[in-house]
């Protein structure tokens, strides 16, 4: 609605400043709810565990990660020695995974899902093979005490070219450290 300034009148201006204070601060205040930085955490995790193809092998290995409230992310070193007699091949890993985790934990869990990539190096007796693989899988941090966690994973893998077991399977349990 039109309404007719009358000389010496500052209604219609202070109105103004205030719809446009209110816009400015609801603007600054969308701004610094993007741009704030999100709380982030890491964490470093040793872990033991079961290659289960062909049989039954210890792996071990560390993976250090980092996520924001959903999303996080981390690098995985892996490795299963070799055993000649049941006919399985020894099986370093290198992964680089993103994660989709629960985002506080429940009852102490927090669960999440993870896949990735990158590359593997397979030997059995004199034969070796390098190439890349990618993985998915998922598990559960289990609170302990303060920032010590319980960690259980389980993945599967595909092995690219032509290694000897291309669909090997994992399962550990590990201690993670978040900080």
């Amino acid at each position: 609605m039109y309404r007719k300034r009358v000389k010496g009148d500052r209604t219609g201006y202070a109105e103004g400043m205030r719809l446009l204070s209110s816009r400015r601060l609801g603007a600054m205040a969308l701004a610094a709810a993007v741009l704030a930085p999100a709380s982030a955490a890491a964490d470093v995790t040793g872990f033991i565990g079961t290659n289960r193809t062909p049989s039954n092998r210890m792996v071990k290995g560390l993976a250090v990660g980092a996520g924001l409230l959903v999303a996080g992310f981390e690098v995985e070193y892996a490795n299963t020695g070799e055993d000649l007699l049941k006919g399985a091949p020894q099986l370093r890993t290198v992964m680089f995974n993103g994660l989709a985790q629960t985002p506080f934990p429940i009852a102490g869990l927090q669960f999440y899902a993870t896949a990735g990539g990158g590359i593997y190096r397979e030997t059995f007796d004199l034969q070796q093979e390098t190439n890349v693989g990618i993985n998915v899988g998922g598990g559960v941090k289990m609170s302990l005490a303060g920032p010590l966690r319980l960690r259980f994973d389980y993945r599967v893998f595909t092995l690219r070219g032509s290694a000897l077991y291309p669909r090997p399977q994992r399962f550990y349990a590990g201690l993670n450290l978040k900080f």
